[in-house]
């Protein structure tokens, strides 16, 4: 009975960490929008300035890194898996923004729950059911509707954006089993490195250089704390304690809070055809991670 207490619990906080992550990483596209940085040296700066308050966290768990578990060749290469995937989803999301609005830009990035599914497809060996090629069929169309009202400039961005999803699905499955053999703070601290590694040779090959002025500092600093730190730290936290595609559901709370900040902060409004399609993907989204 205490077994089950214990597992509801953790479902719970897991939950909990992972709807408020999402609200706080939710404000992602405002600090790319008032960035004057390049897309990757955004996303650069996001992982570099968030490694030593993650490694706070690490110290706050217990004991430092232990180089030594890179010896594991499993978690070794989850860890460079989980590292690329994160740096070109963030490549992926922050042109996003500069192409399309941050609704559209955050929407499309959050089909992941799709993705993942689809991987578990592919490489979990699950089994294809017609229900859920209906389902996929449906996050498609509403995907299209999305899309349609944009001009080209908007259906680039939105690309992007999918393609975002796709590497973040990746990072999410990778995530998950390296949260079976570290702790949260460990594993969001290795893959923030190794996401930093990947991502300096694209921002100098991009920006050609890695300067940006006391100003924009600030504002990438304030990014790093609250969305890489705070808010993914939520997150691994979350998608340690549920399954991969409970953890993708309840991260959909992400475009719904972007939807908001954007309004708020950006005025950005969006057609009634575009809600029509969001609500479409949201629902299709969630049917295809109750599969």
């Amino acid at each position: 009975m205490s077994e089950e207490i214990k597992k509801t619990n953790d479902k719970v906080k897991g939950i909990s960490f992972l709807f408020l992550g999402s609200a706080l990483l939710g404000m992602s596209a405002i600090f790319v929008r008032y960035s004057d940085s390049s897309p990757s040296l955004i996303a650069f700066y996001r992982v570099f300035l968030a490694l030593p308050f993650v490694y706070l966290w690490v110290l706050m768990e217990g004991k430092g890194i232990n180089l030594g578990l890179l010896r594991n060749k499993k978690i070794f290469l989850l860890l460079l898996l989980s590292g690329f995937c994160f740096a070109v989803d963030m490549s992926f999301w922050n042109w996003s923004i500069t192409f399309t609005s941050v609704a559209n830009a955050t929407l499309m990035a959050n089909t992941a729950p799709v993705f993942v599914v689809i991987f578990g497809i592919f490489f979990l060996g699950v089994k294809i059911k017609l229900s859920f090629i209906f389902t996929l069929l449906l996050a498609l169309i509403g995907v299209f509707l999305v899309v349609l009202p944009g001009e080209e400039s908007m259906v680039f961005g939105d690309s992007l954006g999918i393609g975002a999803a796709i590497f973040y699905a990746g990072y999410i499955l990778s995530i998950k089993e390296l949260t079976s053999a570290l702790r949260p703070a460990k594993t969001l601290f290795l893959v923030t490195a190794v996401t930093t590694l990947c991502l300096l040779p694209i921002s100098i090959m991009e920006a050609g250089h890695l300067g940006i002025s006391i100003g924009e500092l600030s504002i990438l600093l304030v990014y790093a704390i609250f969305s890489q730190t705070i808010a993914q730290g939520m997150i691994t936290s979350g998608i340690s304690k549920v399954s991969a595609h409970l953890s993708s559901l309840v991260l959909l709370m992400q475009p719904v809070a972007a939807a908001f900040y954007g309004w708020l902060l950006l005025q950005e409004m969006l057609s009634p055809l575009q809600i029509f399609g969001g609500f479409i993907v949201l629902v299709a989204i969630y049917l295809a991670t109750k599969k």
